[in-house]
């Protein structure tokens, strides 16, 4: 069968292979574009709602996160708020909540404290408030509660996103574009990818397709296509599933907790949840899972063939376990998901967010939580928490991990787009893509 040719596949239908997909159309010149998809939905996994945070990462409650680190953030939130004001209606992607993170006790009191100083410079509509400015905005926060507290919030900025809305939303706009052959591939199954004289050749369940340039974005099978291909080694998967906690409607906004330096791993905050009306969800844990896929049991396989119990894996982790914080919060969060026990030991962390909380008050959220691949670095021996990017230089990307998650879909796009532009030598009209995601 003669293979279809296009300028750029991309393989993986979630936000980051959306963004890039709409970033590529409106702003080059290239006109045949292709998007494949193993489902029969766009943004059908970690994308969805159901499965992340829901949050647009501003950097700024944020602990983990240096001010170098939160302002890059906050340039890429930026570029999501620029892109989603220019459609017809966004009231559906972009959401408005109050958002805090929270301190309890002296330690973390005097943290955010010092952050108020050193971040408030670059958040404008940052505050600090005490116990009393706490409770004009989250009662239930305050409530019952004998410690000291302090908080670093907003009331007014753009706080949620339900990113598969925004990755509709990206498909919707890329096939908008005049002059461009958009093609969009569902319930399309990547079975391998070779590269050939001037061409990759990327055999599907459908059809071979023929690109100049292929970019994968399909989480941990990522790096699944490319050590097949002979690249990334030196990395292996470990993925981390989350899970979460239904509670009545108690939270008017975000809250966020202060992050353990010694753990890698998020820690707990409070949300509105957009898909289900009148509950806040509390989450997320971090359970380790040997699969790529939340609850997709065949994908076992393929994390067996990347998680390699070689010397630099095992050192890994000996070098997590041996370290009591992080061998507890292991154990933690494996009982966090046993029926009867969950609901108990997950009380008192919920309690650190909302002290009067009972146990009648929180559901286990069935079928709720995605899967996030953590890469291992073997050679150093230590998790790359951060964005995961293989670019062997001869017109193949692979995305494993976005960092900060999906929030960064459009500046992790841009590192893409440009790549493809250096490559393949096509024009990028760098004014407009400026003037409307990026404007000063």
């Amino acid at each position: 069968m003669e293979a279809r040719q296009y300028d750029v596949i991309i393989v993986g239908g979630g936000i980051s292979g959306c963004a890039l997909l709409y970033l590529l159309a409106r702003y080059t010149d290239l006109k045949n574009i292709a998007l494949i998809e193993k489902y029969g939905s766009i943004a059908s996994l970690n994308t969805h709602g159901r499965n992340n945070s829901q949050t647009l990462h501003c950097g700024d409650i944020e602990t983990n996160y240096t001010l170098e680190k939160a302002k890059k953030v906050k340039a890429a939130a930026a570029m999501v708020v620029n892109y989603a004001r220019q459609l017809p209606s966004s009231e559906h992607i972009l959401y408005k909540y109050s958002k805090m993170v929270l301190g309890v006790g002296e330690a973390e009191c005097d943290l955010l404290q010092k952050r108020y100083e050193e971040f408030h410079p670059h958040y404008d509509k940052m505050q600090c408030w005490d116990a009393d400015g706490i409770s004009r905005v989250e009662p239930n926060v305050v409530w019952g509660r004998n410690e000291r507290i302090l908080a670093l919030g907003v009331e007014d900025d753009y706080s949620a996103v339900n990113f598969q809305a925004l990755s509709d939303s990206f498909v919707s706009q890329a096939r908008q574009v005049p002059g461009k052959n958009i093609s969009v591939y569902l319930n399309t199954r990547v079975k391998s990818i070779h590269q050939e004289e001037n061409n990759f050749r990327v055999q599907t369940s459908r059809a071979p397709f023929d690109a100049r340039f292929v970019v994968v974005s399909a989480s941990g099978h990522s790096l699944l296509f490319a050590q097949n291909m002979g690249y990334g080694k030196e990395y292996a998967c470990l993925p981390v599933a989350g899970s979460f906690y239904y509670a009545p409607d108690i939270l008017n906004g975000k809250v966020y907790t202060v992050q353990n330096d010694k753990l890698p791993f998020a820690a707990i905050h409070g949300d509105p949840d957009l898909l289900v009306r009148g509950k806040t969800r509390f989450g997320p844990t971090a359970l380790i899972l040997p699969m790529l896929e939340r609850r997709n049991y065949r994908t076992v396989t393929d994390f067996l063939r990347l998680f390699s119990f070689d010397r630099g894996v095992m050192g890994t982790m000996w070098d997590l376990v041996k370290v009591k914080e992080i061998r507890n919060y292991i154990l933690k969060n494996f009982l966090f998901e046993v029926p009867y026990i969950r609901q108990r030991l997950f009380l008192k962390d919920a309690r650190k967010i909302v002290p009067t909380l009972q146990l009648e008050d929180l559901t286990f959220a069935r079928h709720i939580g995605g899967v996030r691949p953590v890469m291992i670095d073997k050679i150093n021996r230590r998790l790359h928490l951060g964005e995961a990017k293989i670019n062997p230089g001869n017109g193949i990307l692979f995305n494993m991990t976005p960092s900060p998650g999906a929030t960064s879909c459009l500046q992790n796009g841009e590192q893409d787009l440009r790549i493809i532009v250096d490559y393949l030598g096509c024009e990028f009209n760098e004014q407009k893509f400026r003037s409307e995601l990026n404007p000063q």
